[in-house]
């Protein structure tokens, strides 16, 4: 497209200029370039933990537990042209699934951020989810889009015919017009799954719309069904439109802030016990250390918080304490009140708790 500005006409296009996907949050995957890895930094992720989260956003499921590891740019290899990161998938062993088993790895989507799309109503806009893949296998992969409440889903299949090569694939999804679709709310609106190999329950007839809840299309590759087999992906995009544009590069800052809404770290430093400049506070009791945490960034809802007390130290008038305990006291979208048990002190005194980045506090506000 070209633009041409002139004294008489003005400003005239010349050529095709989408405007639904070219402006404003074109993608609604946050993180689809598998950039931003808080909790981990790069660490593999065991599936042993109940549906742990690896790089931010994305989570991944398996039940029965331990079929795959998780890992930001596992095994090394290059990334496609354009991108730095993936998301890497490693089978642990070759298991046969069972009809409930649940294994896949997704994203959950916020109604905030698709509430324009119109799903659930005439006006439903047809959406378009592109990605590049490599793996070990070869063969007929899926996956599905699916409402919040289970209810309604899309199940969808890819193709990668040359083992160990990236690929590139797109998948047009007619909008929804049936159904529950959450609306622009803080809640969760729409998930994306890309399967690993979950149970016969959980797969449907692609390329239609069920009253179902469905996580991937029937007949589809299992990646655990084979010891060692690798499953790579970045660059998701999911945006308005039946073409997959150009992916949507974010500035680093920018995509880390959209990651925070929902999980963000609080630490003033490194070492063991030896920083003290971090949360300011009081002892509220003869035994209780209260300060004071703001986050970085707004959370989509009142969060969860995990105080640690490895690493942090309390200074005082009297002195530096280990406290033997810490919690939330009460949080809201802003900021935590936090609480750490400390040994006898004096009521009423200022104190600061130093908290270490090897053992941070974590705020969680995930869908």
């Amino acid at each position: 497209m070209t633009i041409a500005i002139s004294g008489t006409t003005g400003i005239t296009l010349d050529g095709q200029f989408n405007s639904a996907s070219s402006m404003g949050f074109k993608n609604r995957i946050i993180n689809g370039a598998m950039v931003i890895d808080q909790r981990n930094a790069g660490a593999s992720v065991s599936t042993a933990s109940v549906n742990p989260f690896t790089v931010d956003r994305w989570q991944v499921v398996s039940s029965p537990a331990s079929k795959f590891t998780a890992q930001q740019n596992a095994g090394s290899i290059t990334p496609p042209a354009g991108f730095t990161n993936y998301l890497g998938i490693t089978s642990s062993s070759a298991y046969s699934s069972a009809a409930g088993d649940l294994i896949y790895i997704l994203q959950s989507v916020e109604g905030y951020n698709t509430a324009d799309l119109g799903f659930g109503t005439a006006n439903a806009v047809t959406v378009t989810l592109s990605f590049r893949v490599y793996s070990s296998l070869t063969g007929t992969f899926g996956g599905a889009l699916r409402n919040y409440g289970s209810t309604r889903s899309y199940p969808f299949t890819y193709t990668i015919s040359s083992a160990n090569t990236w690929t590139t694939i797109s998948i047009t999804i007619a909008g929804d017009t049936s159904g529950t679709w959450v609306g622009a709310s803080n809640a969760g609106s729409m998930v994306v799954f890309f399967n690993l190999g979950s149970g016969s329950t959980y797969q449907g007839t692609a390329g239609a719309w069920a009253a179902a809840d469905y996580r991937s299309a029937t007949g589809a590759t299992s990646v655990v069904g084979t010891n060692g087999a690798t499953f790579y992906i970045t660059g998701v995009q999911l945006e308005k439109g039946s073409t997959a544009t150009s992916f949507d590069y974010r500035p680093y800052g920018t995509e880390l802030a959209l990651c925070q809404r929902y999980y963000e770290t609080y630490s003033n430093g490194t070492g063991t016990g030896a920083i003290y400049e971090g949360i300011t506070g009081s002892f509220a009791t003869t035994a209780v250390f209260r300060g004071f945490v703001p986050f970085k960034v707004t959370k989509r809802a009142s969060p969860s918080l995990v105080v640690p007390t490895t690493y942090t130290t309390i200074n005082w008038s009297g002195g530096n304490i280990t406290p033997s305990a810490g919690g939330s006291n009460f949080s809201s979208t802003e900021g935590a009140s936090i609480n750490f048990t400390t040994s006898t002190v004096t009521a009423g005194q200022a104190a600061t708790a130093g908290i270490s980045s090897s053992a941070p506090v974590t705020i969680s506000a995930e869908l």
